[in-house]
């Protein structure tokens, strides 16, 4: 398993490295090439009353592009790899569409993390992406510009998404140089998940993979929380999920152990739906 081709959603407004850098880390990592994605929709005309009050003209259409056009200029500068591994690709459409479109081409997403909260048509929704895409991502928060992946924590959960998680994550687990897979669960729940952990830590280790388990009892301290600590406690700056989620009325609803990693990990994340 390897990855052979990195996309990395860049923000039309974005000044830092921040996620480019840690996408062309990994590029230069794995020998892969590496496709830079942006996009800003055009909002439709506002009307009221039958009477247009907004819309956007021509020289807004043309400001757009000629920024789309600086950002590749940035995007290649950041970048630094051989031309022929580093492609460009934008659109005048929704960003969160856009990159959904574009994942078909890409082994891994990776994106820069952002409140939930933000759903303006403009910014990439990262999660909502994430559970739509098809494809691992990896979620970068502030001021991360690197990714060693020396030592990486799995929250693993029997469930199709933990499963391919790790999966998907095979590049960097055979690389790390330790591996704690962790589960959560009830106080009677425990013989059988030292079973399960057993099992994917053979599973890991028939790839190579160094890793150990460990099975904690649900407190008080949210799960998301707990993988956070064991990370900080490891020097780990890599957690492996699922991602849990599901679309109601066009909001995207999240588990707790999702959101709660999205919104507070100050590590890169990766998770597969």
């Amino acid at each position: 398993m390897s990855v052979a081709s990195v996309m990395v959603y860049v923000d039309s407004e974005q000044q830092e490295a921040g996620q480019v850098a840690v996408a062309e880390g990994i590029a230069r990592t794995f020998g892969a090439a590496i496709l830079g994605v942006s996009a800003v929709a055009v909002e439709p005309p506002f009307v009221a009353e039958g009477v247009i009050i907004e819309q956007t003209t021509e020289e807004d259409i043309k400001r757009i592009k000629a920024t789309l056009s600086a950002k590749e200029a940035w995007f290649k500068r950041v970048v630094g790899l051989p031309s022929e591994t580093v492609e460009w690709r934008w659109a005048l459409d929704d960003p969160t569409d856009f990159l959904v479109e574009q994942a078909r081409a890409a082994d891994l997403v990776i994106v820069k993390r952002r409140s939930q909260a933000a759903s303006h048509s403009h910014f990439l929704d990262p999660a909502g992406a994430m559970l739509r895409m098809g494809r691992p991502t990896l979620s970068v928060p502030e001021r991360v510009t690197e990714l060693s992946g020396d030592r990486i924590v799995v929250g693993w959960k029997d469930t199709r998404e933990a499963r391919l998680a790790v999966r998907d994550a095979m590049p960097f687990l055979t690389r790390a140089s330790q591996v704690t897979i962790a589960e959560i669960c009830a106080s009677s729940e425990q013989d059988a998940a030292r079973k399960r952990l057993r099992d994917v830590a053979g599973y890991l280790q028939r790839h190579g993979v160094q890793c150990q388990h460990e099975v904690r009892v649900h407190t008080a301290e949210p799960d998301g929380g707990y993988l956070i600590r064991l990370a900080s406690e490891l020097g780990a700056d890599l957690i492996v999920t699922g991602g849990y989620g599901h679309s109601r009325l066009g909001e995207w609803i999240f588990g707790g152990m999702t959101r709660s990693l999205l919104q507070e990990a100050k590590v890169c994340v990766l998770m597969s739906h």
